[in-house]
């Protein structure tokens, strides 16, 4: 098996609501310059928003959710998410395989109407 062959992702990374936007922008380059830093490269990120969380996470009701599509080696993905443990602004991430059809697609993100 070839460990050093590139595969796609799907990661998507929900920051705290409290962060400036400044500090939201430094927050989401720290993960991007992770991924570049192993070796992997960017190839799409969608800033989807401000949303309500599903459940409260370390007392947060609202979050900034990313998705972001990168190529990186598979053995990679773990020094990643030791990383994101460390990462204090990060409340939650997911990482997942993707094909490239999923990238290829566009679509946006509105905003849910507050009531």
């Amino acid at each position: 098996m070839n460990n050093t062959r590139q595969s796609l992702y799907e990661g998507m990374y929900i920051l705290s609501a409290t962060l400036s936007e400044d500090a939201r922008k430094k927050a989401l380059d720290k993960i991007l310059d992770g991924i570049t830093e192993k070796g992997g490269s960017i190839r799409k990120v969608l800033e989807i928003g401000r949303r309500k969380l599903a459940y409260t996470i370390e007392k947060r009701r609202e979050g900034y959710y990313y998705l972001i599509y990168f190529n990186i080696i598979p053995s990679a993905i773990s020094h990643l998410w030791e990383e994101y443990q460390l990462h204090e602004d990060l409340l939650k991430y997911m990482t997942s395989c993707c094909s490239e059809a999923d990238i290829l697609e566009s679509f946006e993100f509105k905003p849910l109407k507050q009531s």
